[in-house]
């Protein structure tokens, strides 16, 4: 399933739970520099879309595309891999949590350095042996996890691929936009179902994967088990996830 059919199919109720984080945000924007023209690629609902700027978006989702505010910048069916602009149109290209969808993850970046002078990537690094350990609900809970970036480009792969930088980004406690690893600290939002369609990753495991991991976590949320397991968790207002910029 293409990205776009995924979330023709999930994204009903996307933007109950999917909203632009401001912390966050401020680092992508803080990222695309002076840029005054910007694209958004893989755009969804709008989500981190800057206000001071001028912004078209690109998407390849017409469930998505309809859900975007009334008054929001424009935007155009489209997919990474294939931008219909002219080289250097745009200050700067930006797409947030979204190249895990794109069919070629590369070629979408190098487009998007084709039509941009800069670009601003947020994305999530699994390359390292550690990384599923990073996040309990992974390591704990959903091993499925790991298959679905088998065979996908490192970070270092992506990052080379346009010469780009890499830099951290902590997730918050109370981070507002829910996406998978925005609620380490608030356990119980998972077994929210409107949480779960937010995220596609629940989906993509697949039902069987899903249930088993939600029954595991509202077992060990009941006994306890959870918080013997997480307890250094309590203290920390930001975690590293593993999630990246990449600035080129």
């Amino acid at each position: 399933m293409s990205g776009a059919q995924l979330y023709d199919t999930i994204g009903a109720t996307y933007t109950v739970t999917r909203r632009t984080e401001p912390r966050i945000a401020a680092r992508v924007w803080a990222a695309l520099g002076d840029a005054r023209t910007v694209l958004n690629v893989g755009a969804g609902t709008g989500s981190y879309e800057p206000t001071d700027r001028y912004v078209l978006a690109v998407e390849p989702s017409a469930l998505m595309r309809s859900q975007r505010l009334p008054g929001a910048p424009p935007c155009l069916v489209g997919s990474a891999e294939r931008l219909p602009f002219d080289d250097q149109s745009f200050d700067a290209a930006m797409a947030f949590a979204t190249v895990h969808h794109w069919p070629d993850l590369i070629a979408g970046l190098r487009e998007m350095q084709r039509v941009a002078r800069r670009v601003v990537v947020f994305t999530h690094d699994t390359s390292d042996a550690g990384w599923l350990r990073r996040f309990w609900l992974t390591r704990d809970y959903l091993p499925e996890v790991a298959d679905l970036v088998a065979g996908r480009p490192s970070l270092t792969e992506l990052a080379d691929a346009i010469g780009a930088r890499t830099e951290p980004v902590p997730v918050p406690w109370d981070c507002v936009d829910g996406f998978f690893e925005a609620y380490w600290r608030r356990p119980k939002a998972y077994l929210d179902e409107n949480v779960r369609r937010g995220v596609s990753v629940w989906t993509r495991v697949g039902p069987e994967a899903e249930q088993r991991a939600v029954h595991d976590l509202r077992t060990d949320l009941a006994s306890g088990r959870w918080a013997e397991r997480n307890r250094e968790l309590v203290d920390l207002d930001a975690a590293e996830l593993g999630l990246r910029l990449l600035v080129a």
